[in-house]
């Protein structure tokens, strides 16, 4: 009986130590809620950072405000000033990614997403070489995109009208640009591996930002003894990875390193150009989690982009009447779409930015570790707090979005008509760890998006009375699924 008072005793007063010193720790850094042991202050969110909370987060601490994870701090920012501010000033000191339990067990600090210093440096700039000699922003990549969007637009084609969910199509055309750069070829819609391949990364994006995800962080030795979302994320991304080992095995096979094809090829060359300089971070492992990222990257925010797109032209049909009459109006019926029409379409382009904009896929960026203490909007920050930027935060701020919460494609023309950039745009982030594939991604959109709507009207399916417009919250915001009946103009 006394030895379990004295246990009791002395946990409390260890529990009321830790109280206390967190207390002490919080002090200096933004406003927040009030940090518990073990579990911090992500209960303040209910162990999950989604719109309302973030929002709630803000109104009550400001946009600027710290979160505890356990005993780890996480400054939050809110709105277009605090964000944009809070990336780009000090832009190199907070260009760290956290090294967490969970991106641990996914990454082991490797590839591009993930990693920091010498390895991030490497590994980012010669992915971004890289994907400018395999064409990104020019001819080479827009003919890859154009062989998809062609791909999709005959799918549609054969589908007569039908009601058909739109969603594995598409994201079998997108992941199959990222497929033609890294592997060198393209999947049939009938592949067995490729439809693994996506069910695993729907199944790592889904685990991401989750209920789960967040309560591994705080309490990893939980996660380990609890079967179910983590476990599938990592046997998930254990297939991934084979996958693309299998892959470098035939590529070395093949022998092309002279004359390199594919984003594999190069890696391989560079693995053996850097095999005798003693800081090379280039070896195989980094090269499968390079691919792993750019494929995640590559494939999953773009697919889900134009599933909103199309859902939002069956919501909108006026707009896409517009776009349509655009269309017609500046390009004949068989002019093949490339990324330069865009300069001859400003509706057109508008609407696409207004699709990233209000779609809002990436609710948060993925958190940023301060590498040296610093300043953060006036407040010192010390090296090796985590920085969380609400990037949806920007794109409704309404200070800067004169309708924020309408579907406005005049969001992004003046009142000439013509197409301006807004500077509360922040889709892809800002600062160092900027998306390294903004520019691919543009392309696809636009291309994809005006093939389809050049060819076909999209229409609900007769009998539907309501589109589900809500959101299945992840790592990525994507839509319920729907039917659309694709009518050949």
């Amino acid at each position: 009986m006394m030895i379990s008072v004295i246990l009791i005793a002395l946990v409390l007063f260890l529990l009321s130590a830790q109280f206390l010193n967190l207390q002490w720790k919080s002090r200096g850094f933004p406003p927040g809620p009030i940090p518990f042991p073990i579990i911090g202050s992500i209960w303040w969110i209910n162990f999950r950072a989604d719109h309302r909370s973030l929002k709630k987060l803000a109104k009550t601490y400001g946009n600027i405000c710290t979160l505890w994870m356990g005993h780890r701090p996480m400054v939050v920012l809110y709105g277009f000033q605090a964000v944009k501010n809070g990336l780009t000033n000090n832009s190199e000191d907070v260009s760290g990614r956290l090294q967490t339990y969970i991106f641990n067990k996914m990454a082991d600090g490797k590839g591009i997403l993930l990693s920091n210093g010498l390895i991030w440096k490497q590994q980012r700039h010669f992915g971004i070489g890289t994907l400018r000699k395999l064409g990104m922003g020019n001819k080479g990549m827009e003919r890859g995109i154009q062989t998809e969007a062609h791909y999709l637009v005959e799918f549609f084609r054969d589908k007569k009208g039908e009601a058909v969910d739109p969603s594995f199509p598409i994201v079998h055309a997108v992941s199959n640009v990222i497929c033609a750069v890294v592997f060198g070829h393209r999947f049939s819609l009938e592949d067995k591996t490729f439809r693994q391949l996506i069910e695993a990364f729907n199944c790592i994006v889904a685990f991401g930002n989750s209920h789960v995800y967040f309560m591994c962080e705080v309490l990893p030795w939980l996660a380990e003894l609890l079967p179910g979302p983590l476990h599938k994320a990592r046997f998930s991304r254990d297939f991934v990875c084979s996958f693309v080992r299998q892959e470098i095995i035939r590529h070395r096979e093949k022998g092309r390193i002279d004359e390199p094809e594919d984003f594999i090829d190069f890696y391989l060359k560079q693995i053996e150009k850097a095999k005798n300089i003693p800081n090379s971070t280039f070896d195989e492992d980094n090269m499968v989690q390079s691919v792993f990222d750019l494929f995640l990257g590559g494939s999953e925010t773009t697919a889900t982009t134009l599933r909103w797109a199309l859902l939002f032209m069956l919501v909108y049909p006026d707009i896409q009447d517009k776009v349509q009459k655009e269309l017609d109006a500046v390009l004949s019926p068989s002019h093949l779409i490339c990324y330069e029409d865009r300069k001859q379409l400003p509706y057109t382009n508008a609407v696409m930015h207004e699709i990233l904009r209000f779609s809002s896929i990436i609710l948060i960026t993925i958190p940023r570790e301060a590498v040296k203490d610093t300043t953060v909007l006036g407040y010192h920050v010390p090296k090796g707090t985590l920085i969380m930027a609400n990037v949806d935060s920007t794109l409704f701020d309404p200070a800067y979005w004169e309708t924020p919460h309408q579907f406005n494609p005049g969001h992004f023309l003046d009142k000439g008509g013509n197409f301006v950039t807004r500077d509360a745009f922040l889709a892809f982030s800002a600062g160092h760890r900027v998306c390294l594939g903004e520019t691919m991604a543009k392309m696809e959109l636009f291309i994809i998006f005006c093939s389809l709507l050049q060819k076909f009207k999209f229409t609900v399916p007769e009998g539907v009375k309501e589109i589900n417009k809500d959101i299945i919250f992840g790592s990525t915001m994507k839509p319920h699924p729907y039917k659309l009946c694709a009518v050949l103009r």
